[in-house]
């Protein structure tokens, strides 16, 4: 695919089939993910890759929603945040690298024609102990990986007029 095909391609996926993710697939994702770009190149980022299979009541302590347990895979970005690099005003950039890496992955995923959904709202605890995250380690995000068992619905996104600024606010 193009990868403006991939961009319009991508969507929020809420239903999926229970066709394994091929590891030959899971791999290049994974792959894309590594490949993201990430502030003084300190890679403050550990991704967690979980089968659903057999756990589906314990992941939904992390998560609710049924669809969320109906993939095959579910996927954890972690963020590390003392390897993280900092701006010069204190501002750390571990977040906004696990997120760059995290798009890398869910882009990827599209072009491969699997499917994914970006979750903030879960439950960090629940995270930590269901997956053991030591000390230092923070869930950041989740996505379940599979192929897709519904169809995109219509894009709702604000125009570039209301999103983009030249030269000064």
């Amino acid at each position: 695919m193009e990868f403006s095909e991939v961009v319009n391609k991508r969507y929020s996926v809420r239903a999926y089939k229970p066709d394994p993710v091929e590891e030959e697939n899971l791999q290049k994702v994974l792959e894309a993910a590594r490949l993201a770009p990430t502030a003084a190149n300190r890679q403050p980022l550990q991704f967690i890759v979980i089968h659903t299979a057999g756990r589906e009541q314990e992941l939904r302590r992390i998560y609710r929603p049924d669809w969320f347990v109906k993939a095959p895979l579910i996927v954890c970005a972690c963020a590390l945040p003392e390897e993280g690099w900092s701006r010069v005003d204190g501002k750390p950039y571990a977040d906004v690298d696990v997120a760059i890496a995290m798009d890398h992955l869910i882009l990827a995923a599209t072009d491969l024609g699997l499917g994914t959904c970006w979750i903030a709202a879960f439950d960090p605890a629940a995270a930590r102990e269901v997956l053991g995250l030591p000390g230092g380690v923070e869930p950041i995000a989740f996505t379940p990986l599979g192929y897709p068992a519904d169809r995109p619905g219509r894009k709702r996104r604000k125009g570039l007029a209301e999103l983009v600024r030249y030269e000064r606010w």
